[in-house]
């Protein structure tokens, strides 16, 4: 794949910036941590050469200093929200990112449950926390948050939510999603160390917008796309420009709080350390983008992605057509549409000539492979097979799992499992072929394929069950459907 981004000099600058601005600092920095730390794939996919634990890199450095807390929305918890790369809710994925975490000696301290309103769904998460052994704190919404400062910055307002107990000079805040409130989370906490006596700072660890790009920059439109059900908007940053005679990129979020961390930083401090909502940010990703174009395609290839899974998330009741129709503005704004995604062209031309599901994947070199559906194999199946057969250079007629192995398998999910459809999912068709590559070489050379497929393309012309999706987003493809059913059931698995 080609690389736009210089990920080794990314860590190195960033690192220092972090550093700058914790000396800033006496006795303890919050610092916030926007977007994923463990798996930012959305940035990995727009900024081609960026690594998905490039920001846990840094914060092991200085790991003997650090506390996390983990954030999380209790309406989130509430809808099942679901991480889209990994497929799993968010209450899940905080349970993954605090084991992943400690996996690497960073010390968790605690989860906070923002937005608590006693919702069933937050509530029994709470308990299933504190029976795992793991200290929660809830945050509650507050009225008319951002703008009444008297409310906000009262016993009625911060003072209504939990202290959240810290023990580490270097305290980051994360969460495993957007939206999650993050910054209230800190700043409740200012609040409360300024009632205490206690000297304690902030500040942002933001990967987008990026600030000096201009504000209808690709990279920019993409981080738009996708936080679409957060109603968030890329912005000049008035502050900044009022306080520098310089345009900088914000969002709307950060500028209608702006004026809330200013009036606790006064409390605290006698004055505030920042100007702007981008004074409090140490985003270094335009100096590290080292091919502009490749960065400005994987962009757009993201918002088209974005697009078709959002249309997806419409058809399954999950989201709001009106995150489609902001889509389509993003993507006008920039002059691409899904002609511009050749992957779906083909899927649709093998779907429409054979009459059933269809996929296809564009493979590192250009060349594109589809797959159709068969009595044997779903579409998914296919075209995974004709893919590792195409990458080791395998002839299409030669059998890398014999019928006689499938059939078996077939009779086995039918009559004993008490499933309907016989088709293998993607994930038994690479357990047969993993164990037909004990005893067959040209099974066992397809399978040492697998690793090629991560940032492939690959569109299917129906909506794939949650197994095949599974299977293609754990192997690192970036895929995406077309908003129909195979069928007209209304029940789908």
């Amino acid at each position: 794949m080609q690389v736009g981004f210089d990920n080794q000099k990314y860590l190195q600058l960033q690192s220092d910036k972090i550093v700058e601005r914790i000396q800033q600092f006496g006795g303890k920095l919050y610092l916030e941590f926007g977007g994923k730390l463990f798996d930012d794939y959305h940035a990995s996919r727009v900024l081609p050469g960026f690594e998905p634990d490039s920001k846990v890199r840094m914060l092991m450095k200085m790991k003997e200093h650090v506390e996390i807390i983990v954030v999380i929305n209790a309406d989130d918890i509430e809808k099942n929200k679901r991480r889209g790369d990994l497929g799993i809710t968010y209450d899940l994925d905080a349970l993954r990112l605090i084991d992943a975490f400690r996996g690497i000696g960073l010390f968790v301290g605690s989860v906070c449950i923002t937005h608590y309103q006693e919702q069933p769904a937050a509530v029994n998460f709470q308990h299933r926390l504190e029976a795992l052994g793991v200290k929660v704190y809830r945050h509650y919404t507050i009225r008319e948050y951002p703008t009444n400062l008297p409310l906000i910055i009262s016993e009625d307002g911060f003072g209504k939510n939990d202290y959240i107990e810290t023990s580490h000079p270097l305290v980051v805040v994360t969460a495993p999603g957007p939206g999650s409130g993050k910054m209230a989370v800190c700043l409740s906490q200012l609040y409360y160390e300024s009632k205490r006596g206690e000297t304690a700072g902030y500040a942002k660890f933001e990967t987008f917008p990026v600030w000096n790009l201009s504000l209808k920059h690709p990279i920019n439109l993409a981080y738009e796309a996708a936080t679409t059900d957060l109603n968030d908007v890329n912005m000049i940053d008035p502050f900044h420009l009022d306080a520098y005679g310089v345009q900088a990129v914000s969002y709307n979020r950060d500028i209608e709080i702006f004026p809330v961390l200013n009036a606790i930083f006064e409390k605290i401090f006698g004055n505030s350390p920042y100007k702007s909502p981008t004074d409090m940010g140490v985003n270094m990703i335009a100096s590290c983008i080292s091919d502009e174009e490749i960065c400005r395609r994987a962009s757009e290839q993201e918002i088209i992605r974005r697009y078709y899974n959002t249309r997806c998330s419409v058809r399954q009741g999950m989201c709001d057509a009106s995150e489609v129709n902001k889509l389509e503005l993003l993507m006008n704004q920039l002059g691409i549409t899904t002609a511009d995604r050749p992957v779906a062209a083909a899927a649709m031309e093998v779907a429409e000539r054979t009459g059933q599901p269809a996929m296809a994947i564009s493979l590192p070199d250009g060349t594109i492979v589809t797959g159709k559906t068969s009595s044997l194999l779903g579409a998914s199946s296919a075209l995974m097979l004709n893919t590792l057969k195409t990458l080791a250079g395998i002839p299409d007629c030669m059998h890398l799992i014999s019928p006689i192995v499938i059939e078996p398998i077939q009779k086995l999910k039918t009559e004993h499992m008490g499933n309907h459809n016989p088709r293998l999912h993607s994930d038994e068709i690479l357990i047969a072929l993993s164990i037909c590559a004990a005893t067959n070489p040209m099974a066992a050379l397809a399978m040492e394929q697998l690793p090629k497929l991560r940032g492939c393309e690959a569109h299917s012309s129906v909506i794939l069950s949650r197994v095949d999706e599974n299977v293609y987003q754990k192997l690192g493809v970036n895929l995406t459907c077309e908003p129909k059913y195979q069928t007209k059931k209304l029940y789908h698995t």
